[in-house]
């Protein structure tokens, strides 16, 4: 488990046990946690922890050998998929197309002597179902509105650990592996302060108060579906109405699956696959057949987040500067050297220190909560392409801010919205400002003469 961290609606889970029962052996899952990867934190880590426990229990429950693998020290767990691999007959993994996951399976796949298989269980739609880079959302959607329907009708099992029931069993590993990379305390697993601080990670970015895990995720979906989603299209962009779904994090760290989500929602809008429409204009209305708060929250769980997916796996340069449109880059450069109207340092931004309260505010949340207001999201990386010397700059200090601190940085979704901000999946808009040239303008004056953000503000003053 590199991406997929559940044992609901996953796809890699399923394949492995399939395997398990035609070979008739017993199936082991190893989940790991490096010490190294970039960003690694007290907060990522204790997010992550928290998913392994609710594996951990799950697992148990199904008579399935689970081994929560915590390095102790950068490196540490080298040779461990290798040595276990050597008593297997088949490993399978995760198709994860960011962040280090592509790199890391492909060095895996050179040392391995038995077939190592990747299975997609990011969304609703195979990332590999398209041969090209969608540049906008619409075109995406007429994609998804073209290609979705019989994904459909071949979803994941809600519980595929049902069928573990008559494997062969496994009580433990090799003692020769136990002893060199032994599972996770049971401290640092259960919250121990003291485990956690011994671990050599980024200290100083501490846990938050949202717990991590699928029983958290599925609580967390609940609350959605039945307090807030009746709002989601009056209320999503009100920082005081708090009517998002907080579901990103879950999403990014494989604790909830998209299959999940759409069934939990299918089941409240009485709904089923036949219900999609026929129309394949590409319309972000009417395709889906359920309400309008349904179809609005669908488009970005669907639409946005997929997108971001293609991208990540269609280009190698994802996340680089260069993988802009033309367009963008052009009218960037031209403003380039265009006078700021202020200049602040890395290290002033990530204090949330700016004359800019509004800005401050949403720094602020990322800080204590491991998250931005959707909106204010692209209202706060905005500012930082108006407060940095260059266009390039500013990316780099968002994607730092970004994968530092949120807990869904350094996913295919936020780094779609990052690079929104310099006009991917965007047009050209008039008229040419400084600085911005013709990419999107927004103010944090507007904002506040729009949105209800009285509460937002008081809550995350200094």
């Amino acid at each position: 488990m590199i991406a997929s961290r559940r044992t609901r609606y996953n796809f890699g889970l399923q394949r492995a046990l399939d395997w398990a029962r035609e070979l008739d052996r017993p199936l082991v899952v190893l989940e790991a946690l490096r010490v190294g990867y970039p960003w690694a934190s007290a907060r990522l880590h204790r997010f992550a922890l928290d998913g392994m426990v609710d594996n951990a229990h799950a697992f148990a429950r199904a008579g399935v050998l689970y081994h929560p693998y915590v390095e102790p020290s950068a490196d540490h767990g080298k040779g461990l998929l290798k040595a276990l691999s050597e008593r297997a007959a088949v490993v399978v993994t995760d198709d994860y197309p960011a962040f280090f996951l592509p790199r890391m399976v492909a060095s895996a796949a050179r040392k391995l002597d038995v077939l190592l298989e990747q299975v997609d269980s990011n969304g609703l739609l195979p990332v590999h179902s398209a041969e090209r880079v969608f540049t906008t959302a619409r075109s995406f959607r007429i994609h998804l509105q073209k290609q979705l329907a019989p994904h459909l009708h071949e979803t994941p099992v809600a519980d595929p650990l049902r069928r573990a029931e008559a494997l062969p069993t496994l009580r433990a590993l090799p003692k020769a592996i136990t002893a060199r990379w032994p599972a996770a305390s049971a401290a640092l697993l259960d919250g121990d302060e003291a485990a956690l601080a011994a671990l050599p990670i980024d200290q100083s970015v501490l846990p938050v108060p949202t717990r991590g895990g699928s029983v958290a995720a599925e609580r967390a979906l609940t609350r959605f579906l039945d307090e807030q989603l009746d709002l989601y299209v009056a209320d999503r962009n009100e920082p005081d109405a708090e009517a998002t779904s907080h579901l990103s994090p879950y999403l990014h760290w494989g604790h909830l699956s998209a299959h999940e989500v759409l069934a939990h929602l299918a089941r409240r809008e009485h709904w089923t696959a036949d219900a999609l429409g026929k129309e394949k204009s590409g319309a972000r209305e009417g395709y889906w057949g359920m309400s309008a708060n349904a179809e609005a929250f669908l488009e970005q769980l669907v639409t946005w987040r997929e997108i971001g997916f293609n991208m990540c796996a269609m280009r190698r340069d994802h996340d680089q500067y260069s993988s802009l449109p033309g367009w963008a880059l052009d009218t960037l450069k031209k403003h380039a050297k265009d006078p700021r109207p202020k200049l602040y340092t890395r290290e002033q931004l990530t204090a949330a220190e700016t004359y800019d309260p509004v800005w401050n505010a949403s720094q602020r949340e990322l800080l204590r909560e491991g998250r931005i207001h959707n909106y204010l999201r692209m209202l706060w990386g905005k500012k930082i392409l108006e407060w940095s010397k260059t266009p390039e700059e500013a990316l780099s200090v968002m994607l730092e801010l970004n994968d530092r601190f949120a807990l869904d940085g350094r996913d295919p979704n936020s780094i779609s919205g990052i690079f929104w901000v310099l006009g991917r999946y965007d047009r050209a808009w008039g008229p040419e400002r400084p600085i911005y040239g013709t990419t999107r303008y927004m103010t944090s004056e507007s904002a506040q003469r729009k949105l209800r953000m009285k509460q937002y503000l008081a809550r995350y003053a200094r």
